[in-house]
């Protein structure tokens, strides 16, 4: 019955919300849930962003971040929301994605940049994410959240496992709402459309550009873009988006709309390709970092994601994680009590001793579990363990931990030490001197096959289709002479030369 009557609060609770919290959305008119005001969104964007650009390093190219933020100030004056003070940024990811913030802060990463192949196709893009901003959609998530939070503290109640990772599961329910809905994502589509059309684009390329994204999906040598997570099907999307643009040509009476073919793949010349190993590379089951000088092995099956902050790897049914990241403190000791105190740890050992020569202090120990009242005595039991080792290397130290249930945890502990215990200085050369693979514009010699072509460049046979989706083109089609085209190399080695 207690539970019963807690329900009936929440409900109050959610109603009372949606009565007092509903708004008229700038775009439909219409009114809609929405707790959080313009100014309350644009707080929420100068709170997230140094988080966004820190996590994931903001693109070293001076030319493309004042090309996005001139375009992206142009498309926000015809916007329905021209009054907010945008914000345009690429960052420094090979992941193909483009999202948006609430209160205009809207970000590219430098793997969608490099996919594009004219300034239409990137106003498109551009237009569909300044779309989720003026239609409130962040903020309207971000509303929906909130009443999910409510629903989180009626499961504390429910169930007093759960309370206990309390914060773990309101992270997650905020990743899960990051994601737009299908009508969301179809609204934006249109106002891309809308946006790119007005300041002179040509929104067909918009259209052609999902055709890049469903082969980048469908193919397995390429990385999902979660640009298409919960996007709606590609074919169907761009025969709209066509057809939306025919109706903006039409309605704006526009004869002569911009593509920019030459004008951007120009611009985007020299870019970086894929990951950057100079943030660290993983390569047969190790991970290398050329700057900082150390390698690690990595456990065999787990998923992997490397940031500028830190290495996270992830048991596949996530059972069990580890993390390497850089530590507080001047000494091995400071930086031990600082992760006790900050994680609200019971150690269970500590010992200094050293890995591969280097100084090393390793630490066992439970997460101390926030115990509810009239939380059951099993329930309170049920703990996390975690394994750390901290090593000193190089003027830094190096935080690495493995972390599962206690129930769990001399399942990993073995892959937890291999990886630890397996820290080591970097010597090898030829792993140090590793040089990014860049984007490289060529100009197309004589009439071909856009597969003949890449040959003629030397490309290499096995990755002739991935260089043919980031052309948004088929092996099979023509290229005329004076064309321009990608192609990929590396500083001082083509790494996509032929086998000789």
């Amino acid at each position: 019955m207690r539970i019963q009557r807690y329900i009936s609060y929440l409900l109050i609770v959610a109603t009372s919300f949606w009565l007092s919290g509903c708004a008229t959305n700038p775009v439909t008119g219409k009114k809609e849930l929405m707790l959080m005001s313009s100014n309350q969104e644009r707080a929420m964007g100068e709170q997230n962003d140094p988080q966004i650009t820190q996590f994931f390093g903001v693109y070293d190219d001076k030319e493309l971040q004042q090309f996005i933020n001139q375009k992206g100030q142009q498309m926000a004056k015809v916007s329905h929301r021209p009054d907010l003070a945008y914000e345009f940024k690429i960052v420094d990811s090979p992941v193909v994605n483009a999202f948006a913030v609430p209160g205009g802060f809207i970000y590219f990463t430098r793997g969608i940049m490099a996919h594009f192949n004219n300034e239409a196709e990137f106003a498109g893009v551009l237009g569909h994410e300044i779309g989720h901003v003026t239609a409130r959609h962040s903020a309207s998530q971000y509303s929906k959240q909130m009443l999910a939070q409510v629903g989180l503290v009626a499961g504390m109640v429910i169930s007093p496992e759960l309370a206990q990772f309390a914060d773990a599961a309101q992270q997650g329910i905020g990743l899960l709402f990051l994601k737009f809905g299908r009508d969301d994502e179809k609204q934006s589509d249109k106002l891309g459309v809308e946006y790119s059309t007005k300041i002179g684009y040509d929104a067909d390329e918009m259209a052609n550009f999902f055709n890049t994204l469903d082969r980048m999906r469908g193919d397995a040598g390429q990385s999902v873009p979660t640009f298409m997570s919960t996007h709606p099907d590609p074919a169907d999307r761009q025969q709209k988006v066509q057809q939306l643009a025919q109706k903006w040509k039409k309605k704006t009476k526009a004869d002569n709309l911009e593509v920019g073919r030459n004008s951007y793949l120009r611009m985007i010349d020299g870019m970086i390709y894929g990951e950057d190993p100079n943030q660290g590379y993983l390569e047969a089951g190790v991970f290398y970092h050329p700057v900082l000088k150390f390698q690690f092995p990595t456990p065999q099956g787990w998923t992997f994601q490397n940031t500028p902050q830190q290495v996270q790897m992830a048991h596949k049914e996530g059972r069990a994680i580890m993390t390497l990241s850089l530590s507080q403190g001047n000494s091995l000791e400071e930086a031990g009590q600082a992760l006790v105190q900050n994680n609200n740890l019971s150690v269970i050992q500590s010992d200094r001793g050293n890995v591969n020569g280097l100084p090393a202090l390793s630490i066992l120990a439970d997460v101390q579990p926030q115990q509810t009242q009239g939380q059951p005595q099993q329930q309170q039991q049920q703990q996390i363990r975690l394994l750390t080792y901290l090593i000193q290397y190089g003027g830094n130290i190096y935080n690495i931990t493995g972390i599962s249930t206690q129930q769990d945890f001399n399942q990993f502990s073995n892959t937890f030490t291999n990886t630890m215990k397996n820290f080591a200085e970097l010597t090898d050369q030829s792993k140090i001197n590793v040089q990014p693979e860049r984007i490289s514009i060529q100009e197309v010699p004589r009439t071909a096959t856009l597969s003949q072509t890449l040959k003629s460049f030397n490309m290499a046979n096995d990755r002739l289709e991935e260089l043919a989706i980031l052309n948004g083109m088929q092996l099979n089609e023509q290229v005329q002479q004076g064309m321009l085209i990608k192609t990929v190399t590396r500083d001082n080695a083509d790494a996509f030369a032929q086998d000789k």
